[in-house]
């Protein structure tokens, strides 16, 4: 089960593995005492989009689609994909107070699709 989670929102005991999918480290998080246990930040978006996107909500459908395409040959995503088919359940963290339009929601959303095709092709 992958699950997404602001990372300024408490840790709980259900969340298992916990990645932070933001380029960026969140502010006013301590390192040595985050919860966080892995940081794969080659997974988020690209400097450019997401200045670009620069979360305009009317620019969310594009923003969208430009990261599916950056996520088609990211090494960041590979390595998170084999994380996620070996260990349950994962949540993905991210940091902006926007919750239903930010990158976590669009790798989840990617890392399900490749998650039901790889169980319908066994």
């Amino acid at each position: 089960m992958i699950k997404i989670k602001r990372v300024y929102e408490k840790p709980d005991i259900h969340d298992g593995l916990r990645i932070l999918v933001d380029r960026l480290w969140p502010r006013g998080i301590r390192r040595s005492t985050s919860n966080i246990d892995l940081w794969i930040k080659d997974v988020a978006p690209s400097m450019e989009l997401r200045k670009w996107y620069s979360h305009e909500e009317k620019r969310w459908p594009e923003f969208e689609k430009r990261y599916k395409e950056e996520l088609k040959d990211n090494k960041g995503f590979d390595k998170i994909l084999d994380i996620v088919q070996k260990t349950d359940p994962v949540t993905l963290l991210y940091s902006t107070s926007e919750k239903e339009h930010n990158n976590a929601v669009v790798l989840w959303k990617v890392l399900e699709k490749h998650i039901v095709k790889m169980r319908d092709m066994k």
